[in-house]
């Protein structure tokens, strides 16, 4: 990447994303080998996505390997993609920390709106499941 494509990406924030559903994680095992994950997400309306302010959401549950790795390592990389993880754009070097308190509600309340009523559905039955539900926030690296 050139020094022009750098700077081109870093001003377009997360403006890649708008209009997509799906996002891929891609997360880092200690050994550097990357593992890709297809996920919801949930942009912050505070900034348009063009800004590099801009801050995107997505949840899952705590015991799961992205979280694991996201512990060991902030850095990611993401892409928009369709539900079975199908690239649709370009990576983009993102940061991710586990949200809490009013950041991991706001979060919260916007995947809920984005994606009424099948998160809410879904929500339901992840209650039976073994882990508690977190919101990870990403951030332009």
């Amino acid at each position: 990447m050139t020094c022009i494509e750098l700077a081109m990406s870093a001003s377009a924030g997360f403006s890649p994303f708008e209009g997509h559903k799906y996002l891929s994680l891609e997360t880092f095992k200690k050994s550097g080998e990357g593992v890709r994950t297809p996920i919801w997400f949930a942009a912050d309306s505070a900034y348009g996505l063009n800004s590099n302010s801009a801050t995107l959401y997505v949840y899952t549950i705590d015991n799961t390997g992205k979280v694991k790795r996201i512990r060991n390592s902030a850095r990611v990389r993401i892409a928009p993609c369709d539900m079975r993880g199908k690239i649709l754009g370009e990576w983009i070097d993102a940061k991710a920390e586990i949200a809490a308190g009013a950041e991991a509600a706001r979060g919260m309340r916007l995947l809920n709106k984005k994606y009424f009523p099948l998160k809410q559905i879904l929500g339901f039955f992840a209650r039976f499941s073994r882990g508690e539900r977190i919101v990870i926030s990403l951030r332009l690296a």
